[in-house]
């Protein structure tokens, strides 16, 4: 398996990642696949935090992070997702490797934090806390026990507040 930025080229393939890896129903498209799309063509998918994962030459996952507004910061934090990994794929380390790179990668650029809505018992082993510990807080209340952060070496105490996900998550 290889871990790569994603190249322009890499669009459809990332499209169907996420089109097969969150289908909750024949024939409809899951929303994470166009949310991608939409990120990247607002300017908010933040390139160096895109990153794919091939097997055999195949993209097989998908990670993204994309700008996001922390109280009244727009550069400490960002929003990591969709991650997603094809379904044959999927249990395989795929998505550890994807989530190990695009965390690696944002702590280089010199972010503070990552903050994501997502499943706390899969995302702890990769550092994750309720964001609310933080004093980070949710677009929605009721994310609340979902919505997690995680600090990396440019962290501060003071990057807290409401978190605001860019433009396109509030279009799904």
């Amino acid at each position: 398996m290889l871990i790569r930025r994603e190249t322009p080229a890499d669009g459809p393939a990332i499209h169907t990642v996420h089109s097969e890896a969150f289908r909750r129903e024949e024939g409809v498209t899951p929303v994470e696949a166009p949310l991608v799309d939409e990120l990247r063509a607002d300017g908010d998918l933040i390139n160096p935090l895109s990153l794919v994962a091939l097997h055999d030459g195949e993209v097989v996952g998908h990670v993204c992070c994309s700008r996001a507004r922390l109280g009244e910061d727009e550069d400490t934090a960002v929003g990591l997702g969709p991650l997603g990994v094809l379904p044959a794929h999927q249990r395989s380390g795929v998505g550890s490797a994807l989530m190990h790179a695009v965390l690696g990668a944002a702590d280089a650029q010199g972010h503070g934090l990552v903050v994501l809505l997502g499943n706390p018992a899969y995302y702890s082993r990769f550092g994750f806390v309720r964001a609310d510990t933080l004093s980070i807080t949710p677009p929605d209340p009721a994310w609340r026990p979902h919505f997690q952060a995680r600090t990396l070496a440019a962290y501060q105490p003071t990057q807290a507040g409401a978190f605001e996900y860019a433009p396109a998550f509030s279009r799904l």
